[in-house]
């Protein structure tokens, strides 16, 4: 028990520290996107953390498993450089028990991910489609800050106002500007227009149907080409200016939000397909942890990254080829039957292989050297 508790504990820590530096390397270029839509007034920044906390779980159900990987290959392989691993064997620490160590982690990890994939994740995907869907439906006028330039319709327009009534009613020094392409004369190409709208202050109306519109009070519009003199000024008392909703990137499939209940009783192969998906993963936990072992032995002359790059590789490769197989899956092309098992049988085969390889090795090289020194 001793031995079990001493490789777990580095397994495990070494499984959190690389895990924690993962998730804030994917989290940062999540936000940081995040962050750019709430720059341009697409997003609301309140909701910023809430977002990121809702998308944690489908983060770490991907991580967690790549940071076992990870986790085995450095503590194992330092554990070789070290000769610790020569000193268990010579004690009796054969390959398969060594494997049976690994495996006690790798199904607390597994049961960890299957919470994260089967539960979790998609309950986290539903909350942020709600939060993007609630955010598509604000309009210009609501998510605009007073002092600052804001990018609206995909940049074509750009509004500024110097002060805002806390009940979001009211606008004072209100500047907006819109690009559009018209026609100079039939046959010519379409050109670049602007139309810059100053105010004294403005006031959202909502109408009917549910469109809004923002009304422009004692101002003057300016229309014409840039790089033109023929701009035309009116001078107004009222103006109306649609406002759009902006649009949202969330990057999020619905299939991801359903419950997994639902996808168990669903004859749909999209949802059968994102079923087999969920189930994958915790088992992928296993078959990584299969191939992990045998690939961390190395000779303390090579060093302990020399397999790295090699099981990096390899891992990507499994995991591209899951991600590959689901998408044939979705289109019909792979039989539901056969479905994602194929991948995962594929590289169990692999895992066994590179495991009893090296044990195989071991005893052709045994009875090299005793014939050797039977001749001698």
């Amino acid at each position: 028990m001793i031995v079990f508790r001493y490789l777990s504990r580095e397994v495990l820590m070494t499984l959190s520290a690389v895990s924690a530096v993962l998730l804030v390397i994917i989290m940062s270029g999540r936000f940081i996107k995040y962050l750019a839509q709430a720059a341009q007034g697409v997003l609301d920044p309140g909701v910023l953390f809430l977002i990121m906390g809702y998308r944690m779980p489908g983060f770490l159900q991907l991580i967690l498993p790549l940071g076992l990987f990870l986790g085995i290959l450095l503590a194992y392989g330092r554990l070789y450089l070290d000769s610790e691993m020569t000193v268990l064997s010579a004690t009796g620490m054969s390959n398969r028990r060594l494997l049976g160590y690994s495996m006690a982690p790798a199904a607390i990890v597994a049961v960890l991910v299957a919470w994260l994939s089967l539960g979790l994740a998609p309950q986290g995907v539903a909350e942020v489609a709600k939060i993007f869907n609630q955010q598509d439906a604000m309009t210009e006028f609501d998510t605009l800050v007073p002092g600052r330039f804001q990018a609206m319709k995909d940049g074509s327009r750009v509004t500024y106002t110097e002060g805002l009534s806390e009940d979001r009613g009211q606008l004072a020094g209100v500047f907006t500007t819109e690009k559009r392409a018209r026609s100079k004369s039939e046959g010519e190409k379409k050109e670049s227009a602007i139309t810059l709208l100053v105010a004294e202050k403005g006031r959202q109306v909502i109408q009917a149907d549910g469109s809004r519109y923002l009304i422009l009070e004692n101002g003057y519009r300016y229309d014409g080409n840039p790089g033109q003199a023929d701009y035309r000024a009116t001078k107004y008392e009222t103006h109306g200016v649609l406002l759009a909703k902006p649009s949202v990137s969330a990057e999020i499939g619905e299939r991801e939000a359903i419950p997994t209940r639902e996808l168990i009783g669903s004859d749909e192969p999209r949802h059968q397909a994102e079923l087999q998906w969920r189930l994958s993963i915790p088992l992928l936990v296993f078959i990584v942890t299969l191939l992990a072992v045998p690939l961390a032995r190395v000779n303390p002359r090579q060093g302990r990254f020399l397999k790295l790059l090699p099981a990096i590789l390899l891992y990507m490769a499994y995991l591209a080829l899951l991600i590959g197989a689901r998408g044939q899956l979705d289109k019909g092309k792979i039989p539901m039957e056969l479905g994602l098992w194929w991948v995962h049988a594929l590289f169990l085969l692999i895992g066994a292989a590179l495991f009893l390889w090296q044990p195989m090795k071991l005893k052709l090289a045994s009875r090299r050297a005793v014939k050797e020194m039977a001749h001698a």
